[in-house]
This record gives structure tokens, sequence and C-alpha cells, in this order.
């Protein structure tokens, strides 16, 4: 299992601080084996209560996990903006020629409210970085990913690797209902790429005061059997992971963005006694990656320690 992705390539979204998601995720994949290129927006972490980190410390902690033979790159990108998840990718393809693995991980936090503090611009904000974003990545991702998984696709060399961009001819766009062609030949299931989403926990419980970030990511969520169909026939499969509550600074008493009051009777009843760690979903999203997860597919897992159970 520890040599698990060995020489494939995960990029890796929203890894700017030690205490975050993306940072377990990050380590845990380059601990599996894989080379690891991650993209950060500290401007974003430096606005909220929990503040930003030490970037190089970020990068050191990543790169002492590599494997030998492993290789680390970064980018900082504000994913809001409508052009930066083809930069991302295309960033992350430099670093070893193919990205293999997608993590989804980044998210906006902040400016949101209750249904009668909606405007345009909150709803238009949390839309752009956690749903478009995530879209726009997935798509450049299987772009770039080919046809490779497939034993007879057309303009793969022998050697397995995904046609150039002018081998490839504009799709022709797709209507309502419309499936795309079925492979020729059995999909590889040993060399399929890998995109793993982040919702949230709104598919289980109301979020108060967090109508903006619940509504962005229940479209991931919504999304995702539609999107993995889609994405099985070139090779790749998709999956969502719902993180449960897990404590990134968010829910410590000098960092908090939200009420404690209460909080240590609240821990009594839940089952382990403790909210997640980012370790805890970032051993889902490394097994996920593997081949041991190969017939997982289109699913939305909560990783929650029982929280919904309790709740």
């Amino acid at each position: 299992m520890e040599s698990a992705l060995h020489g494939r390539t995960a990029l890796v979204t929203g890894v700017s601080r030690r205490k975050g998601i993306g940072y377990a995720v990050a380590v845990r994949l380059a601990e599996l084996g894989a080379s690891v290129f991650i993209q950060h927006f500290a401007p974003h972490d430096d606005e909220q209560p929990w503040g930003g980190d030490d970037l190089d410390a970020v990068r050191t902690g990543i790169r002492s996990a590599l494997t030998e033979g492993a290789v680390f790159g970064d980018v900082s990108a504000d994913l809001a903006g409508p052009d930066a998840a083809a930069a991302v990718v295309r960033a992350a393809v430099g670093l070893t020629g193919r990205v293999d693995i997608l993590v989804a991980n980044h998210a906006r936090s902040g400016g949101d409210g209750s249904i009668f503090d909606m405007t345009a611009d909150m709803l238009d904000g949390h839309w752009q970085v956690n749903a478009r974003s995530t879209l726009l990545l997935t798509r450049a991702f299987a772009e770039q990913f080919g046809d490779a998984a497939r034993p007879d696709a057309a303009g793969a060399d022998a050697a397995g690797a995904a046609p150039t961009d002018a081998a490839v001819a504009a799709p022709t766009p797709r209507r309502p209902g419309e499936r795309g062609d079925l492979p020729a030949a059995a999909i590889d299931e040993f060399a399929t790429g890998r995109v793993i989403w982040l919702t949230s926990g709104q598919i289980h419980g109301p979020m108060p005061g967090e109508v903006a970030y619940a509504a962005s990511k229940a479209v991931l969520a919504g999304l995702t059997p539609t999107v993995a169909s889609e994405l099985l026939v070139r090779g790749i499969i998709l999956n969502t992971v719902n993180p449960g509550p897990v404590n990134t600074g968010y829910l410590d008493p000098e960092t908090t963005d939200r009420p404690l009051d209460g909080m240590l009777e609240y821990l009594r009843t839940l089952p382990f006694g403790r909210f997640g760690e980012p370790t805890d979903p970032a051993r889902l999203i490394g097994w996920l990656c593997t081949t041991e997860a190969r017939w997982l597919v289109g699913q939305v897992l909560t990783s929650d320690g029982g929280f919904s159970l309790a709740n």
C-alpha cells in the first residue's frame, strides 16, 4: 500500500495551511508514492480568523513525505478567475508530463450568511470558487488525461501516451440526455485516472448561516453521478467525499468563526468524543486514489466518525 501510487502524479488544490485537509491529503498521496503538485491561494486564508501559514513550511512538509523518485511542485492561483482552472492544470502537467489524480479540495470560506442575507455577489463568489472552478478543473484534467486507460485508444502511442491537442477533434456539443460514445474495448481498470471532489454535510442536515457555501457544495454532490458517467468512458473514476466536521482551526477558540458555547458538552454526544482531524478524510482519499478502490465509481461518501448518525 505504501507504494501504491508510485509513478503517478497528483494535483491537490487548496493546500496552503498545515492544519488543512488539503495538506493532509497531499502528504498522504506523497507517502503512497505519488509526485505531488499543489495549488494554494494564501490571500484567502489571510482574511479568515485562522489566518495564513508559512508556505515554505507547507512545501517542506510535503517534500519530506515524498518517496524515492517522486517530485513536488506548486502554484499560487485564485480559482475565482474563469481561466485559472485550466492554468493550474497546465502548470501541474509541467511537473511530470501528465496528471493522473485530481483532488479538488479548495473552497471559499467567509462572506456567507442566512437566506435573508443573500446577495447575488455572495452567491456568485461561492459558486465561482467552490463549484465552477471544480467543474473546469475536472474538464481540464480529463482532457489532458486523454484515452490512455483504453487499450484501443486512437491516437495513443505504444507507451500509452495521450494524443496531442492537434490529434483531438473538437467535440460536437452534446444534447440533453445524450450519452457519450462507449469505448470499443473494456477500460483498463488498473490504468484509470482519479478525480475526488469534496462536498459538505448539507446532505445530512441544515447548515444555518452558510447558505452560499452549502449551495455551492451541494452542486458537487448532486452532479457526481452525471459527471462520473461522462468521465468513466475516458477511463477516469470520480467519487466525492464529505469529510464531516473536521477541525482545521475553525473549531479552536482562538481562531473560530462561529460560537462555541457548550462545545465540550456537545463533544460528549459524538461517538468518538471528538471532531475529525485532517488525516481522517485524507486516509479515505488516499485509498480512493489506489487500485484497491477501482470498483467504486460515482459515489458520495461520508467520512465523519458517525457524526451524522448522532445528530
